[in-house]
């Protein structure tokens, strides 16, 4: 059974998945935020193709006293992969969460990388 905040996120995260594509010059960054760990992807739509990808859920991320910090790192990590494959600017996916907090922070840590959103 979904609960009511599980619905509204899947409700925005449909309506973002319309307007937000990614493709092979401007791919989607997008985000899954679960309690424990965040993850990012630079996603190609049009080829079904993940191009690079992060998460905290490495033994390395265990040093960071609270998940925001480690949702920089996430971001950093991620932004040097796509730079490293040619990649400068993505599309922000936010996947139906909210602009705040670990979010912000993963997105703070690409733009801090050099991705450009």
């Amino acid at each position: 059974m979904m609960t009511i905040k599980t619905k509204r996120r899947t409700k925005i995260r449909l309506k973002l998945k319309k307007t937000i594509r990614g493709n092979s010059a401007m791919p989607r960054l997008s985000v899954f935020r679960s309690n424990k760990n965040i993850y990012a992807q630079i996603i190609d739509d049009i080829k079904g193709n993940t191009l690079a990808s992060a998460s905290s859920n490495s033994k390395d991320f265990d040093k960071f006293e609270n998940k925001n910090k480690a949702a920089l790192e996430v971001g950093k990590i991620v932004a040097k992969k796509a730079v490293k494959k040619g990649i400068s600017s993505v599309k922000f996916d936010r996947g139906g969460y909210l602009y705040h907090g670990r979010v912000k922070s993963l997105a703070d840590g690409a733009r801090e990388g050099g991705l450009k959103f």
